[in-house]
This record gives structure tokens, C-alpha cells and sequence, in this order.
């Protein structure tokens, strides 16, 4: 059973080759794993090694390469003819003799492609400076075009289907946030709350389970608060620390992103009047959203709510989501900061977080939402205020691990 319908996939396929044909490729060889899935369906955590998706602007389907032990997965879970899954043997790996690449490159000469125009992700995280290098040498009649984000562009305005995905990963992000506040006392450490928040990133619901987040869950604790990519470590919680939870609910590798801050007892007047700013930016900002805005014009809107305040931020305030495998959730396309020109179309999804980091401490509140034809809507319904947890409170018995 594929996740979406053949007719999805290809509907997908034709808006890639749309583009291809526009930027003058005959061939993309597409190598991240979340551009794979999303023209192929492959799912497996097989990306540590070479692998690849080719899409030939005049052949009907792709080829999947891959290792040879994956070759079964692939057919397993894409919706190709078994005979355009091809697989290279296990003395390729992580050899110093040879490379995936040089592999890769004989196929595409024997299908008659080596002398076309070739289009690679240069800036991905799965495509090193060597593959480049040996697909270079062993094609040398072809000629080769940055086709980085090629495939990111298309994935950013969502099936119905793919919000309905979005949807239960809000769900799961949502309990994942409850369990993780809930883990917070002084008589928990933070490995504690994470394992808590694992469990329900996981588990999901009675109705669906959930998928493994393309990023870890972030705890950044009292004054680590000033730096957001902080995880966890054992240390106790203490009476006074701010707590910043950012993690990501996960349904068959569709993400939705969820940040909110805690207070273990009562607040700093600063970190109470910090979150009063950002709640109040964030509401403002949703009002903004609808079809047809920049994406730029959300970021305005920001600035205009809290210059006043005389707070800056200097980072972008959020980015187009939807499927990915890690190291991230976020799909490299479009950003909500100034100069982004995105229009806004119905189905587009976004995290919204405009966190706030200082010299000493930090705050987070976030949103994820999709454009509807009236406006935002969001995945989560979560109160936007600060979290006050008493010190003493023990966490949830009902579900999840407990401290």
C-alpha cells in the first residue's frame, strides 16, 4: 500500500519535469532522501549511503539506485516497476577503492544519458564534494546544472491528503507537549522530560502511531535558554529555570513543529512580559496570513508589533515544513523574513517562530499552520501563554514514561 495514489505521484513527476524542461535538465539525480520519497515513495533509513533517484524528462518513471540489501525496501514501498529498482553491491560502501558514483554514472551511460544535461542537488546534506567529483569524471560528455531545491519548490504547496498528514503530526506534537511540561519539576532531570516526550512522539495516538522527528527534541534550561539547539543532559531541574521545549509531532515523515516555554514556579517579571510581546506578535502576524500575501509581509508585521518594544530579532521567523529526514524538518525553500518574496497560496505550511535570544535567556512560542482560503489555520491548539509548572508537580502517570 503506497501513502499517496499512483496518481498523486504522478501528478508530482509532471510538475518536476515542468520544471526540469524550464531550467534546460534532461536528467535530475536527486540524492535527498525527502525529494526521494516524495517522488517515489521510497521510506527507509538508508540514506547514510550513497542512493539516488533519476528522473529522465522523456522517460515515464524514475530509477531508483540504491545499495544492494535496499533494493527489496524500494520495491517495497514505491510505485515503479520493479526493473527501475537497480542496486549496487556492498563493496561499494564506504570503500576506498570504490564509489557508489562511478556505479551510478556506467547506468546512466548504458541507458543512453551520459552526454545530456544533468541536473544535482549541489547544497544537500547527502551529496558530498566526491560524489560531484567521480559523477564528473566518469560523465565526461555531460554537462551538469545546479538543480538544488528543484524538487523543494514543488513540494511546497501541500495535497489534501499531505495536510491531512500534517494534521495527525499536530496531534502527536501536541500530546508530545503535554507530556514534556508535564516532566518538568525539580525532582525530574531533563533526560527525564525528553524520554517522556519520545514516548509520545512515537506512540501517537490509539488511532495512528507516530514516525521518528527529523530533529531531536530541544530543552535548552535557565540560562542555556539563550542558545535554541541545545538537547538535554541529566541535570536536574531547578525551582526558577525557564524551560524551552521545540519538538516536532511526525506522521509518515510529515512534520509539524511545536515550541513552547515553561516556567518551573513563579515567572521573572522579564520572562512573564517577554512572552506577553511574543504572544501578542505572533496574533498580529496570523492576521497577515491569507492568499495572495508575501511572505515578507509577515515579517513587517512582526517588526511593526515589536519594535515598539524595542526588541529586534535577527533571525528568520520561520520556514516552509512538510516532509523530511534528518538532519532537519524544514524544506529549504521558503522563509518568513524580510526580502522573501513567496506569495502565499492555499495549502502552503509553515512554523512560525519567532523565538527570542538574548545575552542570558531566551523564549519560544511557535505555531505551525497552512493557508486556507480565508487565512491561518493552525495545526495545534495550544494556548500560546507562558507555561507556569509548580516545582512540585509530578508528571502524568495516565501515559508515557514517568520520572
Amino acid at each position: 500500500m503506497f501513502m499517496f495514489d499512483i496518481e498523486e505521484y504522478q501528478k508530482r513527476l509532471e510538475a518536476t519535469k515542468k520544471s526540469m524542461a524550464n531550467k534546460g535538465i534532461d536528467v535530475l539525480f536527486i540524492t535527498d532522501p525527502a525529494n526521494i520519497n516524495y517522488l517515489s515513495g521510497y521510506d527507509a533509513w538508508s540514506f547514510y549511503v550513497h542512493q539516488a533517484l533519476i528522473v529522465i524528462i522523456d522517460e515515464a518513471q524514475p530509477i531508483w539506485i540504491g545499495r544492494l540489501m535496499d533494493a527489496s525496501g524500494a520495491k517495497a514501498t514505491t510505485w515503479m516497476y520493479d526493473e527501475n529498482i537497480i542496486s549496487y553491491s556492498d563493496y561499494y560502501v564506504h570503500s576506498t577503492e570504490f564509489h557508489p558514483m562511478e556505479f551510478m554514472a556506467e547506468i546512466l551511460n548504458e541507458i543512453g544519458q551520459g552526454r545530456r544535461s544533468i541536473g544535482v542537488e549541489m547544497d544537500q546534506y547527502y551529496f558530498s564534494a566526491k560524489a560531484f567529483l567521480t559523477l564528473q569524471k566518469k560523465l565526461p560528455f555531460a554537462s551538469f546544472i545546479d538543480a538544488t531545491s528543484l524538487v523543494n519548490w514543488i513540494r511546497i504547496i501541500k495535497s489534501d491528503q499531505e495536510i491531512e498528514f500534517m494534521k495527525r503530526a499536530g496531534i502527536i506534537a501536541e500530546n508530545a507537549m503535554h507530556a514534556g511540561v508535564n516532566a518538568i519539576h525539580t525532582a525530574s532531570r531533563e533526560c527525564d522530560a525528553a524520554a517522556a516526550i519520545y514516548y509520545e512522539l512515537i506512540h501517537g495516538t490509539e488511532e495512528f502511531g507516530g514516525d521518528y522527528p527529523s530533529i531531536v527534541p530541544m530543552l535548552p534550561t535557565g540560562e542555556k535558554t539563550n542558545a535554541p539547539h541545545l538537547t538535554w543532559s541529566d541535570s536536574n531541574f531547578k525551582d526558577g529555570n525557564a524551560v524551552i521545549i521545540e519538538l516536532a509531532g511526525c506522521y509518515r515523515r510529515y512534520h509539524v513543529p511545536l515550541a513552547r516555554t515553561v516556567s518551573i514556579g513563579q515567572p521573572s517579571q522579564r520572562l512573564d512580559r517577554l512572552s506577553e510581546i511574543v504572544k501578542e506578535g505572533i496574533e498580529e502576524v496570523m492576521e497577515v496570513v491569507k492568499p495572495g500575501a508575501y511572505l515578507e509581509d509577515l515579517e513587517a508585521k512582526w517588526r511593526e508589533s515589536t519594535s515598539k518594544y524595542g526588541i529586534e530579532k535577527e533571525s528568520r521567523l520561520g520556514y516552509s515544513i512538510g516532509l523530511n529526514y534528518p538532519p532537519d524538518w524544514g524544506e529549504h525553500s521558503a522563509s518568513i523574513r524580510k526580502g522573501d518574496h513567496t506569495v502565499l497560496e492555499e495549502n502552503m505550511t509553515f512554523h512560525f517562530i519567532p523565538g527570542l535570544w538574548f545575552d542570558h535567556d531566551g523564549i519560544e512560542t511557535s505555531e505551525s499552520f497552512y493557508v486556507t482560503k480565508t487565512g491561518a489555520k493552525s495545526f495545534t491548539n495550544l494556548s500560546r501563554e507562558l507555561i507556569v509548572q509548580s516545582p512540585y508537580q509530578l508528571p502524568d502517570q495516565s501515559k508515557g514514561i514517568i520520572s
